[in-house]
């Protein structure tokens, strides 16, 4: 593949149920990546739930280059009390390897964009693990601000229970 892809080969589309094994497989792969994969407790079926299911949590958007899957954006409202609006928190942007550096994450980023806009939201949110050097460059470039004062707080497993008790 060339640097970058031409307009015709490159296709962004909101995932179907059909699509819930190529998504787990590359949450997976992304864990892998992100040196996490011992985290991925998760299962097809519980994913199959929430994107499909009676209540549906979160959203998907597959990158297709010729007709094969290149990557993902998983994605959820969230709301800012401070604009009064919701917005999109990406959880997971995911390239596979060979489709790197050719355009399809800020393609599906476009998109998110786009979607946030439709949808009014006043903004458009994700993380970035700090080692991630090439993942913050790319998101700089594109104009995302990385939000040096702001930590990410997270309580889960037994320490959930625990406070869950309290």
């Amino acid at each position: 593949m060339s640097d970058s892809l031409s307009n015709t080969s490159l296709k962004i589309r909101l995932a179907t149920i059909d699509d819930v094994p190529t998504i787990f497989k590359l949450i997976q792969d992304l864990a892998a990546y992100e040196k996490l994969a011992h985290e991925v407790t998760g299962s097809e079926e519980l994913l199959k739930e929430h994107l499909f299911g009676k209540k549906v949590y979160i959203e998907v958007i597959l990158a297709e280059v010729d007709d094969r899957v290149a990557g993902l954006a998983l994605f959820f409202h969230n709301y800012s009390t401070f604009l009064t609006k919701p917005g999109i928190y990406l959880e997971d942007l995911f390239v596979v390897p060979e489709c790197r550096r050719q355009g399809v994450g800020k393609a599906l980023i476009s998109y998110l964009a786009k979607l946030a806009i439709e949808r009014d939201c006043g903004r458009l949110d994700w993380s970035v693990l700090e080692w991630n050097i090439n993942a913050i460059a790319f998101y700089e470039k594109i104009g995302a601000t990385v939000l040096p004062d702001w930590r990410i707080c997270r309580v889960m497993g037994a320490n959930l229970q625990k406070l869950s008790e309290n």
